[in-house]
């Protein structure tokens, strides 16, 4: 392809949100109505945590249901892309010499992925990779690995990074729907600072006053990183597709990168 796909991160927050239709789920429709279609999707879920780098490289990932105490309709949901195993591989390929492994059989397209994707392209043909969160390495690691995926834009892939930036389930506020805290606030307005500016220097956010209770774990946050790198290494910053909060805890704030 001779033009460059845009990248994404998205706030995916609520299960829920694949089978609804607000704001956030609007504006991720929006991001890919505007973009070109790609030939492939590499999409780095918060959900797939392990302490591997691996990519799915089988030919039909199974959609995943990794969520309990929600309504059947979710449970009911199925996304049946195409995986793309020479896509895999070429991944593998490219990052060299940082390993990732060829996952076969194990996992396929979790919620991360799926709750987004129905909004994105809800017909479900376009071939969608996922790429895990090494849990063992550190914030640099997956900054390095996201500035690497760079040049698979060139080749027709859109890259998503699915997470949260503020994501503490444990200070959830059922009673403050669409509503965040003022720390959560203060942190995620401080995190957009950086990616609207210089994406590059996200790591010293690890030092803000505010980063253990929007960051309890990495898990949804490294996503993040995975965007910043490749802004980075793209010479250009993120711009805020849409931003929000819910229950007090949760960011839904999304970025792209166009350039």
């Amino acid at each position: 392809m001779s033009i460059t796909l845009p990248a994404a991160f998205v706030g995916h927050g609520n299960p829920m949100n694949a089978l609804e239709h607000n704001r956030y789920t609007d504006a991720w429709a929006n991001f890919a109505a505007t973009a070109e279609r790609p030939a492939a999707l590499l999409v780095v879920s918060a959900h797939w945590f392990v302490n591997i780098t691996a990519v799915t490289a089988m030919r039909a990932p199974r959609t995943i249901h990794d969520f309990y105490g929600f309504p059947q309709a979710l449970f009911d949901v199925q996304y049946p892309a195409p995986g793309d195993p020479d896509l895999a591989r070429r991944i593998v390929d490219l990052v060299e010499p940082t390993y990732v492994g060829l996952d076969e059989d194990s996992w396929g397209l979790d919620h991360g992925t799926w709750s987004v994707l129905t909004h994105m392209y809800p017909l479900a043909d376009v071939p969608v990779l996922q790429l895990s969160i090494n849990a063992s390495l550190p914030f640099d690691y997956h900054f390095e690995l996201g500035a690497k995926l760079h040049e698979l834009r060139d080749d027709g892939v859109l890259i998503l990074a699915s997470g949260n930036v503020v994501h503490n389930l444990g200070l959830i506020d059922w009673a403050s729907p669409g509503r965040g805290a003022p720390w959560a606030q203060q942190f995620d307005d401080d995190v957009r600072a950086v990616m609207t500016s210089d994406p590059g220097a996200l790591a010293r956010l690890s030092s803000h006053e505010h980063f253990n209770r929007a960051v309890p774990t990495p898990d949804h946050y490294l996503p993040l990183a995975y965007l910043a790198g490749l802004a980075s290494a793209a010479g250009t910053r993120a711009s805020t597709m849409v931003d929000g909060y819910e229950m007090g805890s949760l960011s839904m704030t999304a970025y792209e990168v166009r350039a």
